[in-house]
């Protein structure tokens, strides 16, 4: 079972961040895009990660399952804090890449987040979040090994 939870106190009361998730999305980690309006039903996701609506109360909360249906991540609003919880009763494959490098890069993605949350809420975040190197290191080699499998959709195997 792999449970992650990440909150940010954003001073401002937080529901309307919940309903302006695609809109603040951090553009460093791939467009957040659905097959339609956020809602119940979108299907889609950001980058390689894909998943669909399976809850969405506005100004509170919004759920998203995993394509493969082993987990959930929700993003929730209460007073002025908004929260994520990622929960999942993942293949121990997943839990593997999880520890190695999806939990490392998902905690970023959600410290960027909150930051732009912050950021649209009127002020600075007091400690914005920072890629560690292995996050950098992460991101250039998944970087480079997606141009690879880019050019050689558009090209044919290499030969």
């Amino acid at each position: 079972m792999i449970r992650n939870v990440h909150t940010r106190d954003l001073g401002v009361p937080a529901g309307p961040f919940v309903d302006r998730i695609q809109e603040l999305w951090p553009p460093a980690w791939g467009k957040q895009e659905f097959d339609r309006p956020l809602g119940v039903g979108a299907d889609g996701g950001h980058g390689p990660i894909r998943y669909h609506c399976t809850s969405f109360t506005p100004g509170e909360s919004i759920t998203f399952a995993f394509r493969e249906g082993h987990g959930t991540h929700t993003l929730s609003a209460s007073g002025t804090v908004v929260r994520h919880e990622l929960v999942g009763d993942f293949p121990l494959a997943t839990r593997i890449r999880w520890a190695l490098v999806v939990r490392w890069l998902h905690d970023a993605c959600l410290e960027d987040l909150f930051d732009d949350f912050e950021r649209a809420a009127g002020r600075e975040p007091a400690a914005p979040a920072r890629w560690s190197p292995w996050v950098r290191l992460v991101r250039r080699v998944l970087g480079t090994a997606m141009k690879r499998q880019e050019q050689r959709s558009f090209t044919g195997p290499a030969k």
